[in-house]
């Protein structure tokens, strides 16, 4: 018998008799989509269903010589939909989306540590009538938590196929995709589960009696290490301290690597210096792709070290434990568990949080979530974190046991992360909402050592994510830069008259950035933001960055080499006013720098997240609403934050 899997290719999944349509489905966290991943590959078509905005994962699985299309439904509790991922799930099971074929079979995926919850939604689904193999997952776990499950009894009570799967680690994905090739043969339950609630109930308790269940013990070192981490004094001290020293690694552990990585480009500008003799060809290879683009790369560590510590602090469980103590602050804005894991979610990135909204009942939770979604901290914002603190705070200086950079570092995550939760509750309170909350059930996992692989897989991903950006968004932009910066041409005769040594490359290169179609642009948007500080090259940093704010280093790392090609980053910090009433004071003085790093906490310089709000809620309006009062937001904030500063330094 053959096996093998792969991803479906091409535009929209086209799903024929010829190839069966098997889903899976089951509860939120139940291991549904590691499973999806073991049968298709990680290789699998991400899309839309048809006029909703709900992600529909789809790939292909060859078992027994066939070609099956699976498809991963959202995660749902029941069959009764409270939110619009969940609605999707149940409208796919009963065929009423157009242009997308019911299922022919269904993989309900069980949590072996929390099945007696989830029998009453695998009595609902088998209720169906549809061919069911349920797939029990974290086996491993339940026997390591001095649980008990006999799953050939379970198979028994059940009348249906049941296969244990632990899917991280790919164990039973072999044994699953034999099973897959004889769905037709698959048994049904002689008798189907009641519909009754209370029946339901009592159906449930004879399964697991039957299956000898017992479910898994809480250990004790997690009770006791839980008294500490989920207490409401102690369990903040060290959320906030993990927190502290979490920054702190970004930038002492990624510094030698970035300045490898800026060595690496130096060199390469170099030898486009040193042998590409057309200086236009020169330029735009060693300014707007190795100085533009090259100098976003140089934070391929630190983003890279994130995500892993992400990832390394998600294995282990600490982030739901963060999650507990983070939803009692959340409850007192009116938010509930589901908005935290949206809110959650925008760290890495915007999208993916305002996409997450999806899984919120009320209409207008999703509102006030998506709008204060962008002011929690992505990655984006990362590069030009580390840049503008580099150029404020002292890699040596400390506050206490911490190092000064990582805690301002933390405080600018702070910021955003209490921005986000006024702003929902502005938004909430515009809404007028009345009502009780949808409870909420979030799983604390026990403590553990996390796969090697998964929490690899999982930095990559999100690093992969970024470079792919670079070579597109950021690289795109650079380039139309370049030409701004190095345009209109000046002859050599109008530059002598001027007073500039055309001998002297770099003096020509700093009188043709003074007198472009750039500076024009950035001094044309000096009355806008001259009261925050800026100079007309930071305000077309700042006016760049609206295709993302990853461009903003790029902008300036292309005007400081053009100051100084052999070290850019000294360029920076002699960086004077070229004119006006500041003419030769240095530009990045910690007013300046303050206002900067406040500005990029609140403003929504990211058009992929304009065009995903337009398209999540249907119209102009609220992208409109989003970008003005984050706009207005970050101008006010950054004039209080260079007033601050004035006053403090003196």
């Amino acid at each position: 018998m053959s096996a093998g899997c792969h991803g479906a290719e091409g535009g929209e999944t086209t799903l024929t008799e010829a190839a069966p349509h098997i889903a899976l489905v089951g509860a939120p966290n139940s291991g549904k989509t590691s499973v999806f991943n073991g049968l298709t590959g990680l290789r699998a078509k991400t899309g839309n269903y048809p006029g909703v905005t709900v992600s529909r994962f789809v790939g292909t699985c060859r078992a027994g010589g066939r070609r099956f299309v699976v498809e991963d439904l959202p995660g749902t509790y029941g069959l009764e939909p409270v939110s619009p991922d969940e609605k999707i799930a149940v409208d796919v099971l009963d065929g009423r989306i157009d242009g997308v074929d019911r299922p022919d079979a269904l993989l309900a995926v069980v949590d072996a540590t929390t099945l007696r919850r989830s029998l009453g939604f695998l009595a609902q689904l088998l209720a169906r009538g549809l061919p069911t193999c349920v797939v029990v997952t974290f086996t491993d776990e339940l026997a390591r938590r001095q649980g008990r499950l006999d799953v050939d009894a379970l198979g028994q009570a059940l009348g249906v196929p049941v296969l244990p799967v632990v899917g991280h680690r790919g164990h039973g994905i072999a044994r699953l995709r034999e099973q897959i090739a004889e769905w037709r043969s698959w048994s049904v339950p002689a008798v189907a589960p009641p519909t009754d609630p209370g029946e339901r109930d009592a159906w449930g308790r004879s399964v697991l009696a039957f299956a000898g269940y017992r479910p898994p013990e809480r250990h004790r070192v997690t009770q006791r290490v839980d008294a500490v981490l989920l207490h409401p004094v102690w369990g903040t001290a060290v959320f906030f301290a993990v927190m502290a020293a979490f920054f702190q690694t970004v930038f002492t552990v990624a510094a030698p690597l970035q300045d490898a990585v800026e060595t690496l480009f130096s060199w390469l500008a170099g030898l486009v210096s040193d042998h590409v003799g057309n200086p236009w060809l020169a330029g735009l290879l060693g300014d707007a792709l190795i100085g533009g683009v090259g100098s976003v790369l140089v934070f391929v560590p630190q983003i890279a070290l994130l995500f892993l510590l992400l990832a390394l602090l998600e294995g282990v469980g600490y982030l739901a434990r963060a999650a507990f103590l983070m939803d009692r602050v959340m409850a007192r804005f009116g938010l509930e568990g589901r908005a935290f894991v949206a809110l959650l979610s925008s760290f890495a990135c915007a999208i993916p949080g305002i996409m997450a909204t999806r899984t919120l009942p009320s209409a207008k939770d999703r509102l006030a979530t998506m709008m204060a979604a962008p002011l929690m901290t992505c990655s984006a914002r990362l590069p030009v974190y580390v840049l503008l603190i580099g150029l404020l705070v002292d890699p040596s200086a400390r506050v206490g046991p911490f190092g000064a950079q990582g805690l301002v570092m933390f405080g600018l995550y702070l910021l955003g992360a209490v921005s986000a939760l006024l702003a929902a509750w502005a938004f909430k309170k515009i809404g007028d909402r009345h009502g009780e909350a949808v409870p909420f059930f979030m799983e604390l996992p026990p403590y553990r050592l996390p796969a090697p692989r998964a929490v690899l897989v999982a930095m990559w991903s999100s690093a992969r994510s970024f470079l792919r950006k670079c070579s597109t968004v950021i690289a795109a932009t650079s380039i139309v830069l370049w030409l701004l910066l190095n345009l209109p041409v000046h002859s050599a005769a109008q530059m002598r008259a001027d007073g500039v040594d055309t001998a002297d490359r770099t003096a020509v290169s700093a009188y043709t950035v003074d007198h472009s179609y750039a500076a024009g642009l950035g001094r044309l948007a000096a009355p806008v933001f001259d009261p925050l500080g800026f100079d007309w090259r930071v305000n077309v940093g700042v006016l760049s960055a609206q295709a993302a704010r990853e461009t903003f280093v790029a902008t300036i790392g292309q005007v400081a080499a053009a100051e100084n090609p052999e070290h850019p980053t000294q360029a920076l910090r002699d960086m004077t006013y070229s004119d006006g009433p500041h003419a030769g004071e240095r530009v990045f003085v910690p007013a300046t720098v303050a206002a900067l790093l406040v500005w990029f906490v609140y403003a929504l310089q990211c058009m992929a997240t304009v065009a995903v709000l337009r398209r999540e809620t249907g119209s102009w309006r609220w992208p409109a609403i989003a970008f003005t009062y984050l706009t207005t937001l970050a101008w006010l904030m950054a004039y209080l934050a260079r007033t601050v500063t004035l006053l403090v330094s003196g």
